[in-house]
């Protein structure tokens, strides 16, 4: 059950990974085309009964401008890398993204949850380069924005900003 009149505005959310493997019904709120919005409890309860659960919403998606570039941090282990996204302006999401080191071609990258994006290299030690491409269409690419000497937990700014 909503509360009548109430909205609050989300600048954030998670993408809940799908399970095709399972029926399209109320308890499956992460398949589409359901859209999920996992909100902060205390955010929630402005719009809807906690015992309630699923709370139906309207929406609209809008175009935002940013400040600075998109941003990329890096976090993961020897073989498994898995980079955040943050500052995208105007679409305001990733489509897709591949990543290329000093020592490899270009590798595809797939979602991991939310803005987070994954691969299984080996790519320690070499600067990188990130090509993504926003939920707009437009593609970009992130010549070696990571430098060579990158460690694990760092962000990398750029100068780069989606227009669509």
């Amino acid at each position: 059950m909503c509360k009548t009149g109430k909205a609050i505005t989300v600048t954030a959310t998670n993408f809940c990974a799908p399970n095709y493997n399972l029926p399209n019904d109320d308890d499956r709120w992460c398949n589409p085309p359901r859209a999920h919005f996992d909100m902060f409890q205390p955010a929630s309860l402005n719009i809807g009964i906690y015992e309630v659960g699923i709370i139906p919403v309207v929406y609209q998606h809008v175009k935002w401008w940013r400040s600075g570039g998109v941003r990329f941090s890096i976090v993961g282990g020897n073989y498994f890398q898995v980079v955040l996204v943050t500052n995208i302006a105007r679409s305001g999401s990733i489509k897709s993204i591949s990543v290329k080191g000093s020592n490899t071609g270009w590798i595809h990258m797939s979602r991991n949850w939310g803005a987070n994006w994954q691969c299984l290299s080996a790519l320690e030690k070499q600067p990188l380069s990130l090509a993504s491409t926003s939920t707009g269409g437009q593609y970009i690419v992130f010549q070696n924005v990571v430098p060579a000497v990158w460690l694990f937990g760092q962000t990398f700014p750029t100068w780069q900003q989606f227009d669509y």
